[in-house]
């Protein structure tokens, strides 16, 4: 007997995959897909309780997947001063939007602001102590970075956390100094002195946060994410946080868990004492992978590299970690069962992760761990052989190329700078590359990705080097099917065929026809449904 849909889509251009390619209408049945196919095929499966949504011949596809972002973060983020270059184009605006905030704050109390680019800045400098003293005297302030490796504090802050003129640089971190006084600037491990005197949030805030940066997401329809650094704000509290949140139906959208591995800020083993290892958990929220940061990032001349910064002959970049601890650690974690999902931009970063994920699969074999190299952005091409032949898979962010490719080319030069985040070299060599945010280091607007993805152009045109340029249909897989991948579960989501999860989003202009400027500026996600159910609606 042929099982009656829950839900008919029609009158549509719904594309369910590469390979799959179009269709008019599709059915859904206890949260999957039922049929895809023509409209009188698919209307053949309605009955008497059938929701029918009709589509006005809108574009659908598969809902979005983000390969890494920061849910928690990216909910935070929300209520902090916006310090990106489209709000605060110069340090003088910074300065008055911290003060606003000033206003309305109580003295004494934190005031934080996220998304500063300086490479975009007309004085190409960083925000200063003194910069944010003059903003708000009477408040310890943090102003992190756009890529979440610098933070510059003010005085207040710097006291709160103990640091002087004299405060050694800790292991893996640098304090910022100018003619030997602090000039607010915390780089990499430096910035756990001040965040470790900031006030944890509450598990409600956590919550709270998870279901407002999942609703975000949901309304670019984006329906599945990876939060890359689980345990980063709140420790083992955020996984607490995020069991709440499913039971009490606050969680939006579906999470892969990545649980923060580095020393001292570990969560990894309370986890492993409870059987949280890579694969436990449902489709809606697992437990994916370990996270390790290796290095810091190149639009901040903290990625590890192999040669210099442009500019500065003494400056490679910051190791994180030894190279012993590394390869003793993945060892560890690989033969207790995680996958590992490392972050490592730089080349020298990338060289110190494959030999570890190397040695670890050579003393103990799994040809299908799938371990991931997180942003993977500038690898040298003996190092993406090696990477193929191990099976370790890149997990790159082509938003980067938008939002940041002008700053590659400024700190590193045309030769390394253009060359960044090769994601069609990797599609061509059949690495199945996946796609995503890093929000809130960039937004998790999935055009601008989209658009880098299928012209390599930044937000001021430059080209960065258009043979690593993909076809649409292919850059769409990467967003959906290869996301799927990156997470083991390609047979459960990223297609809209039957037996597959029925996420859908459903936009207002053709993302396989439209021009990229039109996808870049005018196209809207309007219809987002998670498992069949509507879980946002624009219309």
């Amino acid at each position: 007997m042929t099982a009656v849909a829950d839900l008919i889509l029609h009158n549509g251009r719904i594309w369910r995959g590469k390979a799959e390619g179009y269709c008019e209408a599709l059915a859904v049945w206890q949260g999957r897909v039922l049929a895809t196919g023509s409209p009188d095929e698919i209307m053949a499966l309605k009955g008497a309780a059938t929701e029918v949504i009709d589509l006005e011949g809108r574009f659908a596809s598969p809902g979005l997947i983000d390969n890494h972002l920061h849910l928690l973060g990216t909910g935070f983020v929300m209520g902090m001063v916006n310090a990106t270059p489209a709000f605060a184009p110069t340090v003088e605006d910074l300065i008055k939007a911290i003060a606003e905030r000033a206003k309305t704050t109580p003295k004494g109390q934190w005031i934080r602001a996220r998304g500063y680019d300086q490479t975009k800045y007309p004085t190409g400098a960083h925000p200063t102590r003194d910069d944010l003293d003059l903003a708000a005297p009477d408040h310890p302030v943090l102003v992190t970075r756009a890529c979440g490796h610098i933070t510059i504090a003010n005085s207040k802050a710097l006291e709160l956390g103990g640091i002087t003129d004299e405060t050694p640089d800790p292991d893996g971190g640098v304090i910022g100094r100018s003619n030997g006084r602090l000039n607010g600037l915390l780089a990499e491990n430096a910035m756990d002195l001040v965040y470790s005197v900031v006030p944890t949030p509450t598990t409600e805030q956590l919550i709270g946060a998870i279901e407002a940066g999942g609703n975000y997401l949901l309304s670019l329809g984006i329906t599945s994410c990876m939060d890359a650094a689980v345990g980063q704000i709140a420790g083992l509290e955020e996984m607490r946080a995020y069991e709440f949140a499913k039971l009490a139906g606050r969680l939006p959208v579906r999470v892969w868990l990545t649980l923060l591995g580095d020393p001292s800020k570990s969560i990894v083993e309370d986890c492993y004492r409870m059987g949280l290892v890579s694969g436990a958990g449902d489709d809606l929220l697992r437990v994916g992978a370990v996270k390790l940061f290796l290095d810091g990032s190149a639009g901040g001349r903290t990625a590890w590299m192999s040669e210099a910064y442009q500019g500065q002959p003494d400056n490679f970049g910051v190791q994180m970690l030894p190279d012993d601890y590394v390869y003793e650690r993945v060892q560890d974690l690989h033969d207790k069962g995680y996958a590992l999902a490392c972050h490592a931009i730089g080349d020298k970063a990338i060289e110190q992760l494959i030999t570890a994920y190397e040695k670890a699969l050579e003393k103990t074999p799994d040809a299908d761990r799938r371990h991931r190299i997180e942003h993977c952005g500038f690898p040298r091409g003996d190092q993406n052989d090696r990477m193929k032949a191990a099976g370790i898979l890149p997990a790159p962010q082509q938003a980067f190329i938008y939002d940041f490719g002008d700053a590659y080319v400024s700190v590193l030069g045309e030769e390394r700078g253009l060359k960044a985040f090769p994601i069609g070299t990797w599609e061509r060599m059949g690495m199945n590359p996946s796609t995503g945010s890093d929000s809130p280091v960039c937004l998790p607007n999935p055009f601008p990705n989209l658009y880098a993805l299928i012209t390599r152009k930044t937000w001021k045109g430059t080209v960065m080097d258009e043979t690593e340029v993909l076809a649409r249909d292919t850059a769409l897989q990467v967003l959906t099917e290869y996301g799927a991948y990156s997470q083991k579960a390609e047979g459960v989501k990223g297609r809209l065929v039957p037996g597959q999860l029925a996420d859908i989003a459903v936009f207002s202009g053709n993302l396989l026809e439209d021009t990229p400027e039109v996808i870049l500026n005018d196209t809207k996600c309007v219809l987002t449904l998670l498992e069949g159910r509507v879980v946002y609606d624009a219309r």
